[in-house]
């Protein structure tokens, strides 16, 4: 499995999401019909926040050897945040009228996302061939 790739698409993806959440709190709030208010658009802004940070922590980890004994840290904070999430979700999808379709798609990716680190996490890496 190539995890270069694996960084980047995560990469985007919470970039994606951490941008939105950061920058868009109250359309979020009002799409999902929630009563707005300071302490709902803080908690938005502050998830988008984490979202960012993690982006960046895996963009910037993309060129290094990620897998088992490798960037172990890495690997598991991924896992965890996948995995918790993609349980989160599963669990909220049969009790959503709203958007459901938002939670199924995001569901997936993150059930997605859960298998290829915890691939990442059982199997050792390959070092890329030395190019001559």
């Amino acid at each position: 499995m190539n995890t270069k790739t694996l960084m980047i698409l995560s990469a985007i993806f919470l970039g994606i999401l951490g941008i939105i959440l950061t920058f868009l709190p109250n359309e979020i709030i009002s799409n999902m019909t929630i009563i707005p208010n300071p302490i709902t658009t803080l908690f938005l802004q502050l998830l988008g926040a984490l979202y960012l940070g993690f982006a960046m922590l895996n963009w910037m980890s993309k060129g290094t050897l990620i897998g088992g004994i490798y960037n172990k840290p890495l690997v598991v904070g991924n896992l965890m945040h996948f995995g918790v999430g993609a349980i989160a979700l599963v669990k909220t999808i049969s009790e959503i009228q709203i958007n459901s379709e938002i939670v199924i798609s995001l569901t997936l990716i993150y059930v997605v996302f859960m298998v290829f680190f915890a691939y990442a996490f059982k199997t050792n890496p390959i070092k890329p061939e030395m190019q001559k």
